[in-house]
């Protein structure tokens, strides 16, 4: 399939990253939100980091102008009629989500791939909402989006094998590795990392350690470039609990309870670095 126009659906963190690593492979993108104010604001996050990029050496002022140039905006969802590969990057919401497919599958051409960046919610369930679960695939990148190698890609239970390599070359056209994932709650990445971070915060909840020490032993002790508590403010608190939410809904086993101190901080509208007071103050 040859896929020349490149939609998003959401200007936030993820999809503004999604919106530039495909521009700077060369496709055409149209990024769209809600509001005139959150593409702007996506669109400007694009042109922050392609900046940062020129600085570093990594990119040359001509090129930044050319990725920019790709990249259109609009708060028109029928807008996305003209694309050839749909990616949804919008907030952890199921209800959400649901009806954003519903509304794509009437706007876009039968040919036309929609995928997901969920994080956590099933596949088959979002393909369900559509008249062409075949061609519905997740496509999850990782945060920030520009940096990270790893996208999942992961097959619901009727998408085709033509939807599956069509997606595969897509990651590896934008320089990414793709890692394929069958279609379970949290599928690998999130499934994994998510009951960490939730321990991580059940230790800040018992008086186990306070949070510069539970992330200092993570950092030191196990090597990980950044402490659980500190990238669960960076991923935002309330997609962690969503997404913890979605595993203890999906596989109904203890393990996966969301612990009470996350959902006292979501309740509470800290969030983390989004709103400038999560587990640290930023």
């Amino acid at each position: 399939m040859d896929i020349k126009k490149f939609g998003v659906i959401g200007a936030g963190q993820m999809g503004n990253g999604i919106a530039q690593v495909a521009a700077a492979s060369g496709l055409q993108v149209l990024m769209s939100d809600i509001k005139e104010e959150f593409v702007e604001k996506g669109r400007a996050n694009i042109a922050k980091n392609l900046d940062r990029c020129v600085e570093k050496g990594k990119l040359d002022a001509v090129e930044r102008e050319a990725i920019l140039a790709r990249i259109q905006t609009t708060i028109d969802l029928g807008d996305m009629a003209s694309v050839d590969f749909l990616v949804e990057a919008a907030v952890e919401r199921q209800d959400l989500k649901f009806k954003v497919f519903r509304d794509l599958d009437d706007i876009c051409p039968a040919h036309v791939i929609l995928s997901t960046n969920t994080s956590s919610i099933p596949i088959g369930r979002i393909a369900a909402q559509t008249k062409r679960p075949d061609k519905v695939i997740g496509m999850h990148f990782m945060n920030p989006v520009p940096v990270m190698k790893l996208v999942e890609v992961i097959k619901g239970l009727a998408t085709s094998p033509e939807t599956f390599e069509t997606t595969w070359n897509l990651c590896l056209k934008f320089g990414k590795t793709p890692a394929e994932a069958n279609d379970f709650p949290g599928f690998i990445a999130n499934r994994i990392l998510m009951p960490m971070i939730n321990e991580a915060i059940f230790c800040l909840y018992q008086s186990v350690g306070k949070a510069e020490d539970i992330d200092t032993v993570m950092r030191l002790g196990m090597n990980h470039p950044m402490g659980p508590l500190a990238l669960a403010d960076l991923i935002g608190l309330d997609t962690c609990l969503a997404i913890m939410e979605t595993l203890y809904d999906g596989f109904k086993d203890s393990k996966y309870r969301p612990c009470p101190l996350l959902r006292k901080y979501v309740e509470a509208g800290w969030l983390g670095r989004k709103t400038g007071r999560g587990f640290y103050t930023y």
